[in-house]
């Protein structure tokens, strides 16, 4: 595949190694400082398979407008942008465009949200227990919550229980960590996701990239890894 990088901070670095590293062509690659011009950026993305975006809040609906211009699917990793959603999904379906987004591309982190979604249901029935998520990542993190955060508690909401308050720490160079608990007077059970680096959200962004080259409309990860855990289970069956 031809990828475009729009965003080239530490999680589109680790995305251009880890598609170089698989044979993929580094095409565009546009920084955060570049300047914003919707027409330009649409010409100079025509010709590329995919582009991937972890750039920032403010650049994803000029972003999206451009990938859905020039008919290139965008996998969209940039979190902090959840107030301008039902705008930019809009714009990518009236526009007939293409675009995969989560707030987490980390695999594991999503099979973490399953984790979490299960175990929120099984504390519902227990008056004793109070959920809370934790969640720590590095000092330039701009957003926060962070979208995992907030992914959480929309999940164990879901489930029927109380509101979870959200604590979050910004400090040093914190890859990710997001911790949910279920805290009573007996006791405390902890569930807990650390990143150790951004490969995992990189790996994510490229298995969404291969996975959404095709197809037209918007999709979430949850899609992606969904029909991949599908496939899975088939083949071992």
């Amino acid at each position: 595949m031809k990828l475009a990088l729009l965003g080239h901070g530490r999680m589109g670095r680790a995305v251009e190694a880890q598609a170089r590293a698989a044979g993929h062509e580094i095409g565009l690659v546009r920084r955060s400082g570049d300047a914003a011009a919707g027409g330009d950026l649409a010409a100079r993305l025509r010709g590329h398979d995919v582009a991937i975006d972890f750039s920032t809040a403010a650049a994803v609906p000029p972003h999206a407008a451009a990938c859905t211009a020039a008919r290139v699917p965008l996998v969209e990793g940039t979190t902090g942008w959840r107030d301008r959603e039902a705008e930019v999904r809009r714009l990518v379906e009236q526009g007939g465009g293409t675009m995969v987004y989560g707030a987490n591309f980390s695999p594991g982190v999503h099979l973490f949200f399953r984790l979490v979604a299960r175990a929120g249901e099984l504390f519902r029935s227990l008056a004793d227990y109070e959920a809370f998520i934790e969640e720590a990542h590095h000092a330039g993190k701009r957003d926060a919550p962070s979208g995992t955060a907030l992914t959480l508690q929309d999940l164990l909401a879901a489930s029927g229980g109380r509101p979870a308050p959200i604590a979050s720490t910004r400090a040093g160079h914190i890859p990710g960590i997001h911790r949910v608990g279920f805290d009573s007077a007996a006791d405390q059970i902890m569930l807990t996701h650390s990143a150790r680096s951004r490969d995992g959200f990189a790996a994510g962004a490229l298995l969404a990239a291969r996975w959404v080259v095709g197809k037209r409309g918007v999709f979430v990860f949850e899609d992606v890894l969904d029909q991949v855990l599908d496939r899975t289970a088939k083949a071992e069956g």
